[in-house]
C-alpha cells in the first residue's frame, strides 16, 4: 500500500436541527436491510460477490486482454501512429479494465471469506506485475512518444494523456540503453529492500520498559488493566506508539516520559544506516532518471514541481509560525515551573502541557460529545450538507448485491438535472477480517468512451461499531471529522468528469487530491454544521449547544504552533536528506530541531532517523504534502465559505472548477481560477492566529 481530499433557500437549512435534518432527508437514507431480489447497477462494471475461482479467473482474463491491446498498439508502423490507433486504445483498455481489476483486488480487504481474502490477494500480485510490465514496454513507448511532439489529431485532454504516459514510460526507464536500464533495476530491487528491512525492524522490534503504577500516575484506570506486569508486579509500556502517545500526553511524572521518549526515540539504531544507504541509492536512480537529486524526481510530478519550491513553502510557513510558537512554548514553560519545580522544560513535555492547558481552557469532554453524534444521523447529516452545498441527490439502491448484509450502495445525482452521477457503496461496521481503517477505494473511474460516459463508483469503508449495550452506535469526534474528510473524497471522486480514467479516480496528484477531503473538515468546526449533523443519542431533537460548537472550533487549533512546527521539522529533515548528498543525519537532527522548535533542545541520546517510517517507504521527499494541502483547504474554505458555510454558488464551482476537471489539467491553475487570486499560506496562519 505504502508503494504503491452563499445559499437562498428560505434559510431552511439554517433552521434544521439534527432531528429534523434526519427527517428532512430520511426518504432518501432509510437503511434497507433486506436486499431482496438482487437489482442491476446501471452503469456499473463492478463485480461484487465473486468466488475465489472467479476472482483468479477474472485477473487472468484481465492479464490476456491487456497484452493483445498493449501488442496491438505496439505493431502500429511508426508512419501511421495517431489517436485513433494509439492513444484510443489504450485509454479504453484501462477504462474498461479499471473496475474489473478492482473487483478483483477490493475483496482482499472486505470479503467475509478467507479463501475470496487470498485468491484477491493473489490476483492484485499477478495483475500489479503485469501492469509494471507494461510500463516498461519500450515497444508501446516507441509508438506513443511520438505523438507528443507532433500532437496530429490530439484534443487538449488527449495531448495530457499522451504526455501522462510518456512520464510513466520515462520514469520507468524505457528510454535509457541496456546497461543504465539494467542499473535503474539493480536500483530499485535494492531500494525495495532496504525500505521493507527498515519496516521489519521496526515491527520486530519488541522494546518496553517497566514502572510502578506511582510512576505511571494521571494514566486512567482502564489503561493501566490494559497492560501486561512483569513478575515483580511493574507495568509494562511497550515502546509502541499505541502505549507511548497515551503515557507521553496524560502521565504526570516528568521522569516517566522522559524514560519514555528516550527509549521510544533510541529504538532500532540500525536502522540509521539503511536510511543513509536508501538516500544514497534514491539519489543514484534520481541522476540516472536526469534528476538533480531524490526529491526533484519525487516533487516533478506534484503541485509543488521541484524541491526548491517545497523548502520555500516550508521556511516561509516555519518563520511565519515563530511568534505564536515562542508565545506557546512560554506558557508551557510556566505551567511545568508550576508544577514540577525547576527541572527543565523538554521536548518529552509537549504533549504533556499541551494537553493540560488546553483542558484548562476548554474543559471539553469528548465522552459527553459522543453522545450527540448517533452514526446514522451523522451520515445523513453529510448527505444533507453535501446536497445543499454541491447540489447532489442521493438515494439508496434497494436490491443491489452487496458482499455482506450491512454494506448500502446509493446512487448520486445531480440535484437540478436529476442525471445520474456515480454510485457509492458504504461498508462502515466492524467485522472479523475486515481493513482495520476508514478510506475511501475508487472502484470505477469517470470517463468518456464514444460519446458516453462512464459514471464513477467510490467505496467508503470504516471500523465503526453499529451497537455499544444495545444503543445505536455513537462517534467519537474524531471519527466524525475522518468520516466528513473521506467523504470528500467519495464527492471529489464522484463529480470527476474527466475524459481520461486516468485523470479521474483518486490516482491524482498527491499535493492536490487531500484538498477537498481536508476542505470538508472545516463543516465539523461550524455551529450550523455541526447542528445538523448531532442529536443526544437518547432524544435526537435536541442537537449539540452552540456554546460546545464554539469551544470545539477554539479548540481545534488552540496551541497548535508548536505541533505543527515538529510537523514542518520532520518534513525539513526529509526534504533535505533527499537533496543534498553526503549528509550527517544525527548532526542534521540535532541542528535542525532547536531552529525550527524556536530553540526547543532536541533529547540528547536519541535519533529518529531510525525510527521515522514515512522517509524510509511511502513518503520519502514527500511529507510536506498533508501540511500543503491543509494550507490550500484552509485558503478555499476562508475566501469562499467563512461568511457562508452553505454557500452554493461556491460549493457548485468547487464542483465544477475544481473537482471536474480531473488529473488532466494544472491543479494550482484551477484552485487559482476558482479562487481568484494566487493561494497563499495566510488564512491557514491566520485562523490560528484568531484562536490564539
Amino acid at each position: 500500500m505504502g508503494k504503491q481530499e452563499k445559499r437562498d433557500r428560505n434559510n431552511l437549512l439554517i433552521a434544521l436541527t439534527g432531528a429534523a435534518a434526519l427527517l428532512a432527508v430520511a426518504v432518501n437514507f432509510v437503511i434497507n436491510k433486506k436486499h431482496r431480489n438482487k437489482t442491476d447497477v446501471p452503469g456499473s462494471k463492478v463485480r461484487v460477490n465473486l468466488s475465489a475461482s472467479e476472482i483468479l479467473k477474472l485477473a487472468e482474463s484481465i492479464i490476456n486482454e491487456s497484452k493483445k491491446v498493449h501488442d496491438a498498439v505496439a505493431s502500429v508502423p511508426l508512419d501511421k501512429v495517431g489517436y485513433v490507433n494509439v492513444i484510443l486504445p489504450l485509454a479504453e483498455l484501462e477504462a474498461q479494465q479499471f473496475p474489473l481489476i478492482q473487483s478483483c483486488v477490493f475483496p482482499k480487504w472486505l470479503a467475509v471469506s478467507e479463501d475470496v481474502r487470498k485468491a484477491s490477494a493473489e490476483a492484485e500480485r499477478k495483475i500489479d506485475t503485469h501492469i509494471s510490465m507494461c510500463r516498461k514496454r519500450e515497444d508501446v513507448y516507441r509508438v506513443v512518444k511520438p505523438l507528443t511532439v507532433t500532437g496530429v489529431g490530439l484534443s487538449t485532454d488527449a495531448k495530457s494523456f499522451t504526455r501522462f504516459l510518456v512520464r510513466e514510460f520515462e520514469r520507468n526507464g524505457v528510454n535509457l540503453t541496456l546497461s543504465k536500464k539494467e542499473e535503474l533495476q539493480h536500483l530499485t530491487a535494492n531500494i525495495d529492500e532496504l525500505s521493507m528491512q527498515y519496516i521489519s525492524n521496526l515491527d520486530d522490534d519488541c522494546g518496553f520498559l517497566l514502572f510502578t503504577d506511582m510512576e505511571l500516575e494521571g494514566l486512567p484506570p482502564e489503561f493501566l488493566k490494559s497492560l501486561e506486569k512483569s513478575e515483580d508486579g511493574k507495568r509494562k509500556i511497550i515502546l509502541r506508539s499505541h502505549q507511548i502517545s497515551p503515557v507521553l500526553e496524560l502521565c504526570k511524572v516528568g521522569s516517566t516520559r522522559r524514560a519514555v521518549a528516550l527509549s521510544y526515540g533510541r529504538r532500532c539504531e540500525a536502522n540509521v544506516t539503511i536510511l543513509e544507504q536508501l538516500i544514497q541509492l534514491r539519489h543514484k536512480l534520481a541522476r540516472l532518471l536526469g534528476f538533480a537529486n531524490y526529491a526533484d524526481y519525487a516533487t516533478d510530478v506534484r503541485m509543488a514541481k521541484s524541491s526548491s519550491k517545497v523548502f520555500e513553502f516550508l521556511e516561509s510557513l516555519s518563520a511565519s509560525l515563530n511568534d505564536l510558537a515562542y508565545r506557546e512554548l512560554s506558557m508551557l514553560k510556566e505551567l511545568k515551573k508550576k508544577e514540577e519545580g525547576e527541572s527543565p522544560f523538554g521536548m518529552e513535555d509537549l504533549s504533556y502541557y499541551v494537553k493540560r492547558i488546553k483542558d484548562q481552557q476548554f474543559h471539553m469532554n469528548f465522552g459527553v460529545i459522543r453522545q450527540y453524534f448517533p452514526i446514522n444521523l451523522v451520515l445523513s447529516g453529510i448527505f444533507k450538507i453535501c446536497q445543499d452545498l454541491f447540489g447532489l441527490s442521493f438515494k439508496e439502491v434497494e436490491g443491489a448485491a452487496v458482499w455482506h448484509a450491512e454494506v448500502q450502495l446509493f446512487s448520486v445525482s445531480d440535484l437540478s438535472s436529476k442525471e445520474l452521477i456515480g454510485y457509492f457503496y458504504l461498508d462502515l461496521y466492524s467485522r472479523v477480517g475486515k481493513y482495520a481503517h476508514t478510506c475511501v477505494i475508487a472502484l470505477q473511474n469517470g470517463s468518456l468512451n464514444n460519446g458516453s460516459r462512464q459514471i464513477p463508483v467510490a467505496l467508503l469503508v470504516s471500523q465503526f461499531e453499529k451497537e455499544v449495550d444495545g444503543h445505536p452506535g455513537l462517534l467519537q469526534f474524531s471519527e466524525v471529522v475522518n468520516l466528513f474528510h473521506e467523504f470528500g473524497h467519495v464527492v471529489h471522486h464522484i463529480c470527476n468528469c474527466a475524459s481520461f480514467s486516468k485523470f479521474s479516480g483518486l490516482h491524482l496528484d498527491p499535493d492536490f487530491v487531500e484538498i477537498p477531503a481536508l476542505l470538508m473538515e472545516n463543516w465539523c468546526y461550524e455551529s450550523l454544521s455541526l447542528r445538523l449533523i448531532s442529536g443526544f443519542h437518547q432524544d435526537i431533537t435536541k442537537p449539540i449547544k452552540d456554546e460546545l460548537c464554539k469551544s470545539l472550533k477554539k479548540w481545534r487549533c488552540s496551541f497548535s504552533a508548536l505541533k505543527l512546527k515538529q510537523e514542518i521539522f520532520y518534513c525539513l529533515f526529509d526534504q533535505i536528506i533527499h537533496s543534498t548528498e553526503n549528509v550527517d543525519i544525527s548532526g542534521l537532527f540535532k541542528y535542525l530541531y532547536p531552529k525550527v522548535m524556536v530553540g526547543l533542545p532536541l533529547l540528547g541520546g536519541i535519533n529518529p532517523a531510525s525510527c521515522f517510517p514515512r522517509t524510509a517507504i511511502g513518503y520519502e521527499a514527500t511529507c510536506y504534502s498533508h501540511i500543503w494541502s491543509e494550507v490550500f483547504a484552509a485558503d478555499i474554505f476562508a475566501l469562499k465559505f467563512h461568511d457562508d458555510i452553505f454557500n452554493l454558488q461556491a460549493g457548485l464551482q468547487f464542483r465544477n472548477k475544481v473537482l471536474a476537471p480531473g488529473g488532466g489539467n494544472d491543479p494550482l491553475e484551477m484552485l487559482s481560477d476558482y479562487l481568484g487570486v494566487e493561494p497563499s499560506i495566510q488564512a491557514f496562519l491566520d485562523r490560528r492566529a484568531d484562536i490564539n
